[in-house]
């Protein structure tokens, strides 16, 4: 398995998780460090990942500790007189002290501990109102398929062909071909409308399609149809030795039409170590058959273009002054944070397996691109960011949700939890955070072995 793992992608890809992650992590724990100093608590720590043991790094200042864990899971802020993930009991035998938190209002509480959460939100919302304002919104109209799609396992199986045109999902236009499949988990939706020669129809989809959509991440539905044209050459075949050229078409493969790139692989699967006859366009005028050695994994060695917009493809592009770009980042933000509660919807609904959708670390790095890309980095650190909100503001002890909801319980009631309690409920919460966080984690291993 270790073999077949493209290092420098994979290299890349961690490099970009990180560095996101640590982006999400310290800005979360400033959220708690900036109110808890206004109201004069003491912080005793301020770490990046968790350090049990020992520290990579770490220096004082003032009378905060900073430093660097070895365990990239989160990060933290201990301040003093508090019940968190530090389980650092010898405090509390105390009477409470004027700069802890224990000794601080109610209301100062609170805030503290939905500072975190807040600044998360806020980070979403500005990197999507950047994404806006720099990059704009780019999308592929199903109008502008040249080719149509290519019909995949699950796309073939509910009745769609090669060459379809997928005009709406459910009764929203497909604004943008790249997302049919997300569209459908998202809207939920029970039928596609289609134009296949000219005529358009509509088809029903089976209330099962979302779970194998969410199964699959909707990579075997469908893709975009386009033609073989060479862009570059691999070591691990013979074409360019044979003789092909970049920017050759190829439209054959000895008496197969093969104008299309899905065309083109599924039919050399079946030649290796074979010498097939490759017939191609040159220059876009000449006709030329050439005679290419297969290699023993049923590859020619030639790389298609894959730049729509160099095959004539049309993609469009909403840009955004500033002041429009506000507004848009909102309405991005909340869309995501929509989205993201459509899936945690599903996982209840039978229409999404939590042993298929859920993911570690791991899952979450693999979702960088294998090449650097600003756009996606930052497009993928603001979904991230709404997703860490939402998950610490749930009401479970340990996170900064269930300490807020103590909290507020106080409030209305008048009674604050005893330290005792608090020290229980902190227990609770971190047994089944580690459990789930080891599942997940598991989980990912057994995908990785598959």
């Amino acid at each position: 398995m270790l073999l077949v793992i493209d290092w420098s992608v994979a290299g890349i890809k961690t490099l970009q998780f990180i560095m996101s992650f640590s982006i999400l992590v310290v800005l979360h724990e400033l959220g708690h460090f900036i109110p808890a100093r206004w109201f004069k608590c003491r912080v005793e720590k301020f770490y990046l990942f968790f350090n049990p043991w020992f520290s990579l790094w770490k220096t004082t200042k003032g009378e905060t500790e900073y430093g660097l864990g070895w365990i990239p899971f989160g990060g933290y802020v201990k301040i003093a007189g508090m019940i968190d993930e530090s389980m650092d009991k010898d405090q509390l035998k105390l009477p409470p002290k004027p700069d802890e938190f224990r000794a601080k209002k109610a209301w100062q509480r609170l805030i503290i501990m939905i500072g975190g959460v807040v600044v998360n939100v806020i980070l979403a919302i500005v990197i999507f109102i950047g994404i806006m304002w720099v990059w704009g919104e780019e999308y592929l109209p199903a109008k502008n398929l040249k080719y149509g799609i290519v019909a995949d396992s699950l796309g073939r199986k509910i009745g769609l062909k090669d060459g379809d045109y997928i005009l709406k999902v459910g009764d929203v236009e497909l604004r943008n071909a790249f997302k049919t499949a997300g569209q459908i988990i998202v809207n939920e939706a029970k039928t596609i409308t289609i134009s296949r020669d000219g005529q358009e129809s509509q088809i029903a989809l089976p209330d099962s399609l979302i779970r194998q959509l969410n199964k699959s991440k909707g990579e075997d539905f469908v893709g975009i149809r386009f033609p073989f044209v060479i862009n570059s050459f691999g070591k691990e075949g013979n074409a360019e030795k044979a003789g092909l050229q970049k920017g050759d078409r190829i439209i054959g493969i000895d008496s197969v039409s093969t104008p299309y790139y899905n065309e083109v692989r599924s039919t050399l699967k079946n030649d290796a170590n074979k010498t097939v006859t490759v017939k191609l366009i040159r220059n876009n005028t000449d006709t030329v058959s050439v005679p290419v050695l297969i290699n023993k994994d049923g590859k020619l060695g030639a790389f298609a273009e894959v730049d729509l917009s160099k095959l004539g493809f049309v993609l469009e592009t909403k840009k955004y002054s500033f002041i429009e770009a506000v507004p848009a980042g909102f309405k991005m933000c909340w869309s995501t944070l929509g989205h993201y509660l459509t899936g945690i919807k599903q996982l209840f609904t039978g229409q999404a397996k939590a042993s298929e959708s859920l993911g570690s670390v791991i899952s979450i790095g693999g979702l960088f691109p294998g090449v650097w890309d600003w756009q996606a980095f930052w497009q993928l650190t603001a979904i991230f960011s709404i997703v860490l909100a939402f998950m610490n503001i749930l009401p479970i002890p340990a996170l900064d949700g269930g300490h807020a909801l103590f909290t507020i319980v106080e409030m209305i009631s008048g009674r604050k939890p005893s330290d005792k309690f608090m020290e229980y409920a902190q227990m609770v919460g971190m047994i089944l955070l580690l459990g789930l966080m080891s599942y997940a984690l598991g989980l990912d291993f057994l995908r990785l072995f598959k």
